[in-house]
């Protein structure tokens, strides 16, 4: 078969895999706009994008074209150095910003995938995998997506995680640079008319995502360490998306340290009409005796 058998048709599937990786990365990070201006928008596009049987199947359509992309790039790499040397899957004329990033497509490659994993356990992992799997959730609910951003770009590591996430950002604006129209020479594009225009488009189009992928994560880091700048340690927001916090005195309401006791943490969150009656407050805080609510 010549997408496995010639050099052109391995060129074509990993042309033909990355487009398509593309246009989901410009879907994900519009989908996360979202989030920026309305976080209960944002939660109803991810109860959309549920354990859904259509959800699914694009997740696993999705999970295959990487999968697949990875492989033919292993695939192109070896055959490149094969034939080539070190001067595996060069091509001339180009900028000398993109000729970097051509001759180490493979190395951005690998920061990107180790950057999907950690993505994907902390979001995918915890939101739909949860939802098959009940197991694997935490004390955020599964469709809870704002909820799940604020507690991975909230606490102590809120910073660190965007530091990363950053990093990865970075990786992928030089991967798409070179991978968006050399996708295009790839699939026949390839005249003196057409390529000076891609490579344009590919460097505004990559820009466009992953700058606001950056401002994303910005924008989440600061509203999750500090959503009204009170100072606090463990921010009150993030204590009301913990929905089991209120009911159960071993779930972690203070995880970060904040609250002495469970007792304590549910006194805290009276005001929110969920306390637990099983848990016995102190005496100086007698509110949480009144009208505590069930499970």
């Amino acid at each position: 078969m010549w997408l496995t058998n010639s050099s052109v048709g391995r060129k074509v599937v990993m042309s033909v895999t990355g487009l398509a990786l593309i246009l989901f990365l410009t879907f994900h990070v519009l989908m996360n706009a979202v989030a920026i201006f309305s976080p209960e928008a944002y939660n109803k596009v991810c109860g959309i994008l549920g354990a859904n049987w259509y959800a699914i199947a694009a997740t696993l359509g999705l999970a295959a074209l990487f999968v697949i992309h990875i492989i033919y790039a292993f695939w192109l790499t070896a055959q490149n150095k094969k034939a080539r040397g070190n001067d595996a899957y060069s091509v001339t004329a180009r900028p000398k910003s993109v000729e970097w990033a051509s001759q180490n497509m493979l190395a951005l490659g690998v920061v990107i995938a180790c950057f999907t994993v950690l993505h994907l356990y902390q979001f995918w992992g915890r939101m739909m995998l949860a939802e098959i799997l009940p197991c694997c959730a935490n004390e955020v609910a599964p469709a809870n997506g704002w909820g799940h951003i604020m507690l991975q770009f909230g606490g102590q590591l809120g910073w660190a995680v965007l530091v990363v996430y950053l990093i990865g950002f970075a990786a992928l604006w030089f991967h798409m640079t070179h991978g968006f129209w050399s996708a295009f020479q790839s699939l026949g594009t390839n005249n003196t008319a057409w390529l000076p225009r891609l490579k344009k488009t590919a460097c505004a189009w990559a820009t466009a995502v992953c700058l606001l992928f950056a401002v994303e994560a910005v924008v989440f880091t600061l509203k999750a360490q500090c959503p009204d700048c009170s100072g606090e340690r463990v921010p009150a927001y993030e204590l009301k998306i913990m929905e089991k916090a209120c009911h159960n005195a071993e779930a972690p309401a203070c995880h970060k340290g904040e609250c002495p006791d469970a007792a304590a943490a549910c006194c805290k969150e009276k005001a929110e009409g969920c306390c637990n009656e099983a848990v016995e407050c102190p005496e100086d805080k007698p509110c949480c005796n009144e009208t505590a609510t069930e499970e």
